[in-house]
């Protein structure tokens, strides 16, 4: 057993420790063996020389998210000890703001938070099409519609588009209330809460008023093109083959694409194959399109989805195996 401390310069220790220490308790709680203690602007720790060693690297980080957010949420420790625990955790860049995507009408700082996140911001600043595909939670919708704000605020398209695939969950369109657009706005409502955390509410509706930003259902972009825009499908694991293709070749002049999806769950009639997942193979190998997958170690919503991810990814497995078992 050691026992070191590390000392808090530049930033408040408070947004280090968290309020009664409660980014603390989280990191104890992840190294059982280790014991912190908070005085000052000073962190004692008390346990292994690897666990010291672990828990330094994910306070520097913490740090560093501090020094660029001012605020760190649970979310975040608990992505930095995951990533940790997984040898993932990849130091920052020497000049903090320079792996910013955007800043938030609030102040805060958008940027990948996962080593493949980060591959995803990497592809999209190498190809035109760009495909990231991975389970609930890695972040697809935010880091997409984040990398989308940043290319219109830097001028290199002059709209942004964000589309969705409007296929009923388990709840029917009709009997839902109001006009088409009310019917409608609920498939939307997630790129709504991802650009209302980016732009201010004033700017983003006179965007919207002036269409520099537009969201739109799916079967709205049939017969369109798409001139210096950078386009989004979402949730596109519930577009169809002939959908996807209809999409794809909307693209026009000095336009940019993302496509993202989790192709384990897909809403679409059993008859009908999800475009998500042939497009894997048909467009295999072409330049300039780029596939990235995520996966439960970029999860940065609740702690517990990467478990529930993982759990039924097992049960899926299982499933399967048992209905091969019956048919052998």
């Amino acid at each position: 057993m050691i026992e070191q401390s590390i000392i808090i310069h530049d930033v408040e220790p408070v947004l280090i420790f968290g309020m009664q220490d409660r980014i603390l308790k989280i990191i104890e709680k992840a190294y059982p063996g280790a014991k912190l203690t908070a005085r000052g602007n000073k962190i004692k720790i008390r346990g292994s020389a690897e666990d010291f060693a672990q828990i330094n690297e994910i306070i520097n980080e913490i740090i560093k998210l501090a020094l660029r957010n001012t605020t760190v949420a649970d979310a975040d420790v608990y992505t930095l000890i995951n990533m940790k625990k997984s040898d993932q955790l990849i130091a920052g860049s020497e000049n903090p703001e320079e792996d910013v995507l955007v800043h938030t009408h609030t102040g805060n700082s958008v940027r990948a938070k996962t080593p493949n996140q980060k591959k995803m911001v990497k592809a999209c600043e190498e190809n035109d099409i760009v495909f990231a595909i991975g389970p609930a939670g890695t972040g697809k919708t935010y880091t997409s519609v984040a990398i989308a704000v940043k290319a219109l605020k830097e001028k290199k398209v002059k709209k942004i588009v964000l589309v969705r695939p409007a296929v009923e969950a388990g709840e029917s369109l009709g009997f839902l209330p109001g006009d088409l657009k009310n019917k409608i706005d609920p498939y939307l409502r997630p790129l709504y809460d991802a650009l209302e955390e980016m732009i201010d509410h004033d700017r983003l509706d006179l965007n919207m008023t002036k269409n520099i930003i537009e969201i739109a259902p799916l079967a709205y972009m049939r017969g369109r093109t798409l001139n210096n825009a950078f386009v989004i499908l979402d949730e596109a694991q519930n577009a169809t083959n002939i959908q996807m293709k209809m999409f794809l070749t909307r693209l026009g002049f000095n336009s940019r694409a993302i496509i993202t999806g989790d192709i384990t769950q897909t809403d679409l009639p059993r008859l009908k194959q999800s475009g998500l997942i042939s497009i894997q193979e048909i467009l295999k190998g072409i330049e300039g399109i780029k596939f990235v997958y995520l996966d439960q170690s970029d999860v940065v919503r609740h702690k517990l989805i990467r478990q529930i991810i993982a759990a039924y990814g097992k049960h899926d497995i299982s499933e399967e195996n048992r209905k091969k078992g019956k048919i052998e």
